[in-house]
């Protein structure tokens, strides 16, 4: 298993408790989540549930009351989403959720140790130059997969010309509601504005301490993709929100461009790829670690379920897991082109199937791949 992020660690957990004998190797020193925070939809929260990384992971996140939506600060949409399982939360929190029951599942991780290539008959090859072999090579590896890029995968990349900034800051409720005393600040906020400059602000209740907010700027506005922040222009357009991008003015930050990675193929021989090694996507319905554990649940059963060709079992998987996660790129990818989520009003429709999908539901492919 090479890469011990969100995929990793969830393909790698899985396997163990269905029998396993699982190894990550994760090329970082330390084992640790980037980013600051997330959201996870029923298709991974399901497989966390049966993981049993779920009432770790309850313990610090949220289901806010809604999803609201505003132009220029009006309010588009504020969408309760009744019957859809949703939560937020911090990505340090849901790593280290992952990583106890991996842990408490039996796998054995190794951090610093870098997988820089595999071969189609499940030999791997270490930075070191050790090699090793297995029956089954997960590439987990991020978007710039090393063992994706050995096996010579044709790959096509698609960017839009926005990006975002995260940050992980204090909530400041309190002093939220005394600049806007009738707002809910327990609800994601999608604050947007297009005219006469393209600036968005993400703002997403982690638990009751934490915020995640994500600020969004076209890539060629190099006032609106500094990095620290711009503090005078975000707060001249959304004043409301000035003691939280306070703090994130203090933070160094890291700017994003809107990417999405399609492969040829997600497998080659006995090695599988996973989350951004496979199939990376602009952020707009929130399903890149959504559809990297989904995938990473069903690889688990698909391989455990094999017989005496795994190459085969590989290729079936793809072909019955592939399509859902193909629609949430597309849709993300149509999102983060047109802007079209500044609307409200998205979740319906084909921009909500992937987050109403079971991956643990042995009949799933009968009623909802698309």
């Amino acid at each position: 298993m090479s890469g011990g992020g969100f995929a990793g660690l969830t393909v790698a957990t899985a396997l163990a408790q269905m029998g396993w004998s699982v190894r990550v190797h994760e090329r970082a020193r330390e084992l640790r989540a980037e980013g600051a925070g997330i959201v996870l939809w029923n298709n991974s929260l399901q497989v966390l549930d049966r993981i049993g990384a779920g009432p770790d992971l309850a313990s610090r996140s949220m289901t806010p009351p809604a999803y609201e939506t505003r132009m220029n600060n009006v309010i588009q949409s504020q969408e309760t989403l009744e019957g859809v399982r949703w939560r937020t939360m911090t990505r340090p929190h849901l790593h280290a959720s992952l990583l106890t029951a991996a842990r408490e599942s039996g796998v054995e991780v190794i951090a610093g140790s870098e997988v820089v290539g595999a071969t189609a008959d499940g030999t791997v090859t270490f930075a070191s130059g050790e090699t090793a072999e297995a029956d089954l090579v997960v590439g987990a590896d991020g978007v710039g997969s090393a063992v994706r890029d050995s096996l010579g995968i044709p790959l096509k990349r698609e960017r839009s010309g926005d990006g975002i900034t995260r940050f992980l800051v204090p909530r400041r409720k309190a002093e939220l509601q005394a600049l806007e005393p009738d707002t809910e600040w327990d609800n994601v906020i999608d604050f947007w504005n297009l005219d006469p400059r393209v600036l968005r602000i993400l703002y997403t209740p982690a638990n009751d301490e934490e915020l995640y907010i994500a600020l969004m700027s076209p890539s060629a506005d190099a006032d609106g993709s500094r990095v620290p922040i711009d503090l005078e222009l975000w707060t001249s357009v959304f004043p409301q929100l000035a003691p939280v991008l306070e703090d994130a003015a203090r933070i160094p930050g890291r700017y994003y461009g809107y990417q999405t990675t399609r492969l040829d193929r997600w497998t080659e021989g006995k090695v599988a790829l996973i989350g951004d090694s496979a199939h990376a996507m602009c952020p707009a319905l929130a399903q890149g670690a959504g559809t990297a554990m989904q995938n990473a649940w069903t690889l688990a059963a698909a391989a455990t379920a094999a017989t005496d060709d795994m190459p085969e079992a590989l290729r079936e998987w793809e072909r019955l897991e592939r399509p859902i996660t193909d629609l949430a790129q597309d849709r993300s990818q149509w999102y983060a082109d047109t802007r079209e989520m500044a609307k409200g009003n998205q979740f319906v429709g084909d921009s909500i199937r992937t987050a109403l999908y079971n991956p643990t539901d042995p009949q799933r492919h009968e009623v909802t791949t698309p």
